[in-house]
């Protein structure tokens, strides 16, 4: 059974993919419903957006032609939108048993209350194709994942069909893909993504992942949270880089009311802090802990002044310039998702707060067992996941949280790590609504 609390997936189909010549490539449909149907067992929900492809180009093409060009680009469009009615009822037709009775053709009418597992779009209005209308469900539905499935395992710098030297991009922004496929759109026009949709999914602040359609291997690995092959387009560019200065000092995340810096802000750091020292201090007593990510090294101050033996890393050495002296000499600069500076179960406890949702997906399995490596017991994640309304409702949008999923994601995640258990009444949490926590303890510690 699917669960109603996790956010759909959305995934737009290219029509190409269906159709990608003079035939239906029932082979690609054959194992679309094969994969869909496993992660309908697993929990997931699913919207899937048709496209016309080939298909909508072609009648375009012959309208042209019959009519020597003296056709409206409203007419071309609802020729490529009929298209999509056609590609999309092949899918409902596949997925009959288990997706929504009725597929969305008017994005004004949102779905109430809706059971099934699947739900099918295709094209609405003219002006735009249906990566805008997979925005507009990951907008109504509160969808984290837009999957935009082609025939490219890429987006590249330049069109690769004519430019042997058009070099594939891993990552980019939304500015950058403005300047690459331009702000108009036109009937038929052929781009990674439509100009309209990406100005939109701009203005939401969401993030799209672009991947060939035909690796369904690839596509498991995007769901999973695997390394995959793909373009990510991010709201901005978030690397190390990002976690500068400005970042940890509270302008580019933080309180909405309350500025990071003002004394407000700066005693709020310091109860909090010292409210995460005497929790880990009174329930788990450890005589040595490594807060990875530790940021400006607050809480490593504040267990220190209860006697416990705490050390910081960090990954951004922007941030070491603003670390006080008395703390600077236990903080090193580290990458979890690499190696992390310390021997082997060297400390007795290892925590994390709000770090491993500023990690991406495909790097996450890598992080979470290089802190069980140097842990000799413990390990603490406070994660911020979807239930926590407090942090949507107090705090600005940090675009730096890359994997905000649910909290049973995680559950899920830490279930599957080696060599650890999940604790579930030896450490005080708040409610749901506050914070997600996880106390893993190392087997046979």
């Amino acid at each position: 059974m699917f669960s109603t609390k996790e956010p759909p997936i959305v995934i737009s189909i290219g029509g190409s993919l269906i159709v990608p010549g003079e035939n239906i490539d029932h082979n690609f449909l054959d194992k679309l419903n094969v994969f869909i149907r496993e992660y309908v067992r697993r929990g997931k929900r699913f919207f899937l957006v048709a496209g016309g492809g080939k298909t909508s180009r072609k009648y375009q093409q012959a309208a042209k032609i019959a009519l020597h060009n003296k056709i409206s680009d409203a007419d071309l469009d609802w020729l490529g939108i009929h298209a999509t009615h056609l590609n999309g009822h092949l899918l409902r037709t596949i997925f009959s048993d288990i997706a929504h009775p009725r597929i969305i053709l008017d994005y004004d009418k949102k779905l109430e209350r809706w059971k099934e597992p699947v739900v099918i779009g295709a094209g609405w209005k003219p002006g735009w194709s249906t990566d805008y209308d997979a925005v507009m469900l990951a907008r109504d539905y509160n969808a984290n994942l837009i999957i935009n499935l082609s025939n490219i395992d890429w987006v590249f710098d330049s069109d690769p069909r004519t430019n042997p030297n058009a070099k594939p991009i891993k990552k980019m922004t939304w500015e950058e893909m403005e300047k690459l496929v331009g702000t108009k759109w036109s009937p038929g026009i052929n781009t990674p993504f439509d100009p309209i949709a990406a100005q939109l999914a701009k203005k939401l602040d969401l993030t799209v992942i672009i991947a060939n359609g035909k690796n369904f291997t690839n596509l498991q690995n995007i769901l999973d949270g695997e390394a995959f092959k793909g373009t990510v387009i991010m709201p901005y560019r978030i690397d190390a880089s990002f976690y500068d200065r400005e970042y940890y000092r509270g302008s580019k995340a933080g309180y909405r009311f309350i500025r990071r810096t003002s004394w407000i802000g700066r005693l709020l750091r310091y109860l909090v802090n010292w409210y995460r020292a005497i929790l880990i201090k009174f329930f788990l007593n450890p005589q040595s802990v490594l807060d990875v990510g530790c940021g400006t090294g607050e809480l490593v101050a504040s267990l220190r002044k209860l006697g416990v033996d705490a050390y910081g890393v960090e990954l951004s050495k922007e941030v070491m310039d603003i670390i006080e002296p008395s703390v600077k000499q236990f903080i090193r600069i580290g990458d979890p998702t690499a190696r992390l500076p310390y021997k082997d179960a060297e400390f007795d406890l290892v925590v994390t707060y709000d770090v491993l949702e500023h990690i991406e997906r495909a790097k996450l399995r890598k992080a979470i067992a290089e802190m069980v490596r140097v842990s000799k017991k413990y390990i603490l994640h406070k994660i911020y996941t979807i239930e926590n309304r407090y942090i949507s409702i107090f705090h600005s949008k940090d675009f730096s949280r890359v994997s905000l999923f649910p909290r049973h994601y995680w559950q899920r995640l830490f279930h599957e790590t080696d060599g650890v258990t999940i604790l579930r009444n030896s450490f005080f949490r708040l409610p749901l609504f506050f914070e997600t926590v996880f106390l893993l303890k190392k087997k046979g510690a």
